[in-house]
């Protein structure tokens, strides 16, 4: 059930997203050098890579693949990422949910650093038990180009979540991998 809605709920922000995006002003209002900009940004970058958490009030460190997607909605002010993680132990199954809204800094031409924060939703399956939680999240996210037209890269962004259910668990990850733009 949980692995549906996650499925669900990404693939409507995909085509939410990407229906906004390919919606560009006019080309005779745009000057050659507005062109040129408007051609390089990607409508949406992907992120694929891996998450590691840790409960701050101690448990072990939890592994994860993790799936991302983001979009600049306001140039310079505001981008939108949607993430999934999926933590598997023997015992339980948790699948973590987020929409984080970041503000972007531009270091140099390679390298950009953005501070965000949002909801996130927790949908973990223990002893055959589910319980959905919803939780905060502030993440940092350092994303380098290697090249300098940015097709693929590599991002790191470390994270803390603090839940908003019973115990109010508190976690500090870090999740890294690739980039890719989606023109």
């Amino acid at each position: 059930m949980c692995t549906r809605v996650f499925v669900l709920a990404t693939m409507c922000f995909l085509f939410l997203v990407l229906q906004v995006r390919g919606q560009a002003p006019l080309d005779h209002l745009l000057s050659h050098s507005e062109k040129e900009i408007e051609e390089k940004d990607p409508a949406a970058i992907l992120e694929i890579g891996a998450a590691t958490s840790w409960n701050v009030t101690g448990g072990a460190a939890t592994f994860a693949p993790s799936f991302g997607v983001e979009t600049t909605p306001i140039e310079n002010w505001l981008e939108l990422e949607a993430g999934v993680s999926s933590f598997f132990t023997r015992s339980s199954t948790e699948w973590d949910t987020d929409l984080l809204f970041k503000k972007p800094w531009t270091i140099s031409r390679k390298a950009e650093f953005m501070l965000g924060v949002g909801p996130e939703w927790v949908c973990m399956k223990q002893n055959g038990k589910t319980i959905n939680s919803v939780a905060g999240e502030i993440a940092g996210d350092f994303m380098f180009w290697p090249a300098h037209r940015h097709r693929f890269g590599w991002f790191l962004e470390p994270a803390y979540d603090y839940s908003f259910a019973r115990g109010h668990q508190q976690s500090m990850g870090i999740g890294a991998g690739l980039l890719i733009a989606i023109h």
